[in-house]
């Protein structure tokens, strides 16, 4: 007989409207966003192309009802992507939902599961 094996709670949590709108996924893109500067390296560092990211952010806005980058073109500085205030709003709110579900979550395995 095999011996018995400990189990370890696994879990991915998102938002939706009538489809996916937000998770761990598109926060990560968000984080990237905001790190790099821009889209582009946001993908990159993801192992993601940007053409996938574009889309994907696209998805997300249409999904959400709202803007989550605004674009600067060439200049200077090169130009880049920048999060707006609602992109920032919703990644702080849900990084906090998930931290506070993660301890609730690992309460209750605790409970059944100890």
């Amino acid at each position: 007989m095999n011996e018995k094996k400990k189990l370890k709670l696994k879990y991915k949590i998102w938002l939706e409207t009538d489809e996916k709108a937000f998770g761990e996924g598109p926060c990560d893109i968000l984080t990237g966003v905001e790190k790099h500067g821009s889209l582009k390296g946001a993908a990159e560092e993801m192992g993601m192309s940007y053409s996938h990211a574009w889309k994907l952010v696209k998805k997300l806005e249409h999904q959400l009802g709202f803007k989550l980058l605004n674009f600067q073109v060439g200049g200077v500085d090169g130009g880049g992507a920048f999060l707006t205030p609602e992109a920032r709003d919703i990644m702080k709110r849900y990084q906090a939902f998930i931290e506070e579900a993660s301890e609730m979550l690992e309460q209750l395995f605790k409970k059944h599961f100890s």
